[in-house]
């Protein structure tokens, strides 16, 4: 049994990240917080660009957000995204 591995769930983590990637749910679930801190900023600051009728700053704004998404969703469903403490946040079946 590996000690670097995470406590926190797989499944969890992957879930949060599918549904609110974009607000750095999952970050703050695996202990990252100023991670999670800076994709919910991205988030507010595109909604308050779209508020604010500039739509052009609010798309590359989400963009930014959504691309970040996607590669974090991916480096967790591959099984080599890290916890908060460095740990590991190991597929199921690799533990």
């Amino acid at each position: 049994m590996q000690t670097d591995i995470s406590p926190k769930s797989y499944g969890t983590a992957v879930a949060l990240c599918g549904v609110f990637g974009t607000a750095g749910i999952h970050h703050f679930y695996l202990g990252d917080f100023w991670h999670g801190l800076a994709d919910l900023t991205l988030l507010v600051l595109a909604i308050m660009f779209f508020v604010q009728g500039n739509d052009g700053l609010g798309v590359a704004t989400l963009l930014a957000d959504g691309i970040h998404t996607i590669v974090i969703f991916y480096l967790l469903i591959t099984g080599q995204w890290r916890d908060g403490k460095g740990r590991i946040v190991a597929i199921p079946s690799t533990t």
